[in-house]
């Protein structure tokens, strides 16, 4: 069955001594008085829900599956409705929610914790509460004062649950063709037509109703992404006290036969003449959809971070134990048959890659979460826009550079495990067809790619990328004279100038050939994942030295994970910069009829 234990001591690290949250929350009025003891206590629960209630569920979820039972009817796993349940009683749903819907108010670096321990605990089961926190905040940034009074309320409380529901048989990524019609009635609803495929918790039966946020285009709209508009679905249409009422017309058709999160129902929905209102404006649906796609790509890089830390955690604990050779330079267990397999180098290897890519997935993740509560409550204007500014350039990032770690940990452990890990009831296979999912939707990682380079850097002359540049000189700056930081400085330094070359120069070549970005767009995006890891890496280590004279091994810990880093993992940079700089010529002068 594997294990799991809240990695609360790295939580604390990051959140109280890297990031410092308690004092940046002062220069935010409505979290001004939550204190580091406060959150401890929450991460603390959370951490004792998510590995006694959630974890036990994932490998039973998962070779059960959901069942479709005919008539748009979908069985969850056994224990998911009772966990769930569980949840909604605690009060996690409404954690990271508004006051005025029955929220707890507490920051977006709390509920981004929260989920980093969900998705590591079973990440099918989280994808229920995670998209309904996803359409919460569509709904909260662009419903009417009715549709808020009538849905947020019940999304916070966790009674009711949310999907989005945008994919369709012929378009995924490509929303600019879909087909889904919706009409005007007389009362101000819509009558909505049409088939979604691939759509995540799209029923179930764990909750009372279902909030579908759909996209569909209105009669006369115009082609493409300008004339596509939102709108919520109900799966029982709630009468004027907000009860659910009659059954609407969007039922399961299916549900899809998947590599993995078998205990997630993903869905073909069937809109057959289904009711629905109008989110925000006629033809301006996708912006208003947004808000949940970047909250979900945000979730989706905690599946990622959740995913690579329990590969690591198991893998160590099987590490530990595994007897198998002796060690290269001689016994390590000499009252034992054979070594642990910890003892060879490549499986360290495997491991600190594993642990290094955790902590500093941990970092980055809790310091965006920390930007988006600057970029909605900081007191000063510009500070707000800058943090915006952060989450806009870097989600795309988040999204990709920590998923596809997360494929490359969680393979990691099903080598370490050996044919063992190729055996289910060991559990590792199951988080590699797991983590796979997260790399393909929200946006393949090729898309997030796509998006960080060609919109959110050239699209804007590398004023954000810039800005994020300024970050990172000033820390090299302070720090640069200290002898004690030079090995981590050094390659800081260079790799953020590395990264300054190489966009001056595809942005000069895309002048002349606008392939060159999508040529250049993955490398590229990891390049710039290896200079925000480096940058955390190099304020982890800071920290690490400064409190080291303690004797705490966890520093000495940390201290060993960045020099790791920096020496095993960070030079993979050199492949990525040169195949970003080989262009697009050897791809696209490939004459077609020799594939």
């Amino acid at each position: 069955m594997g294990q799991y234990a809240a990695p609360l001591r790295d939580m604390h690290f990051v959140l109280h001594e890297v990031l410092n949250v308690e004092a940046e929350l002062k220069s935010m009025p409505k979290h001004a008085d939550l204190d580091a003891e406060t959150i401890n206590q929450v991460l603390e629960e959370v951490g004792k829900f998510c590995s006694e209630v959630v974890f036990p569920l994932n490998q039973s979820g998962d070779r059960e599956g959901c069942a479709y039972e005919g008539g748009g009817v979908v069985k969850t796993p056994a224990g998911f409705r009772e966990a769930y349940r569980q949840y909604v009683e605690a009060g996690w749903p409404a954690l990271g929610c508004d006051p005025e819907f029955g929220g707890q108010g507490l920051p977006a670096f709390v509920n981004n914790a929260l989920y980093e321990m969900l998705n590591s605990a079973n990440q099918a089961w989280t994808m229920y509460p995670g998209l309904s926190h996803g359409a919460y905040e569509c709904l909260h940034a662009h419903g009417t004062p009715e549709q808020k009074s009538t849905y947020l309320q019940k999304l916070v409380s966790g009674e009711w649950t949310g999907t989005m529901c945008l994919t369709e048989p012929h378009c995924g990524t490509d929303l600019g063709i879909l087909r889904t019609k919706a009409e005007p009635n007389p009362d101000g609803s819509y009558v909505l037509t049409g088939t979604k495929i691939f759509i995540s918790s799209g029923e179930h039966d764990m909750a009372e109703n279902i909030v579908h946020l759909v996209l569909a285009r209105l009669p006369g709209a115009p082609m493409g992404t300008k004339g596509i508009s939102l709108f919520i679905v109900p799966k029982f249409v709630p009468d004027a006290n907000g009860v659910p009422g009659e059954r609407n017309g969007i039922k399961c058709g299916s549900i899809e036969h998947k590599m993995g999160i078998h205990g997630n129902a993903t869905c073909v929905m069937n809109l057959d003449g289904a009711k629905g209102w109008l989110v925000g404006e006629a033809n301006k649906g996708l912006n208003a959809m947004f808000v949940m796609v970047n909250a979900a790509r945000l979730g989706v890089g905690m599946q990622g971070l959740g995913l690579t830390e329990v590969a690591y955690q198991n893998s160590l604990a099987y590490a530990k134990e595994r007897l198998q050779m002796r060690s290269l330079t001689g016994p390590k267990a000499p009252d034992k048959p054979a070594d642990p397999i910890i003892v060879h180098p490549d499986v360290r290897r495997m491991l600190l890659t594993q642990k290094a890519y955790a902590e500093a997935g941990r970092a980055f993740a809790y310091w965006a979460a920390l930007n988006i509560d600057k970029e909605l409550s900081h007191a000063d204007e510009a500070v707000r826009r800058e943090a915006g500014d952060f989450v806009a350039l870097l989600t795309p990032v988040i999204k990709a550079f920590l998923t596809d770690n997360a494929f490359e940990g969680t393979n990691m452990a099903m080598q370490i495990y050996g044919g063992h890990g190729f055996i289910s009831e060991w559990g590792m296979e199951q988080y590699v067809r797991d983590a796979r999912i997260s790399m393909i939707y929200e946006g393949t990682n090729s898309i997030q790619a796509l998006d960080l380079l060609g919109r959110k850097i050239l699209g804007d002359m590398g004023a954000k990328l810039k800005r994020f540049g300024k970050l990172v000189s000033d820390f090299v700056e302070s720090e640069g004279v200290k002898p004690e930081m030079q090995e981590f400085i050094n390659p800081l330094a260079d790799i953020g100038e590395k990264v300054q070359k190489l966009t001056m120069e595809i942005g000069m070549k895309a002048m002349q050939d606008p392939d060159e970005v999508g040529a250049a767009a993955v490398p590229y995006l990891r390049t710039v994942g290896h200079l925000v890891f480096s940058y955390f890496w190099a304020r982890m280590a800071r920290v690490a030295l400064d409190r080291g004279a303690s004797g705490d091994a966890f520093y000495k810990a940390k201290l060993a994970t960045a020099r790791f880093y920096f020496a095993k993992l960070l030079p993979e940079t050199a492949s990525t910069i040169r195949a970003a700089r080989a262009g697009a010529k050897p791809m696209m002068d490939y004459d077609e009829a020799l594939f």
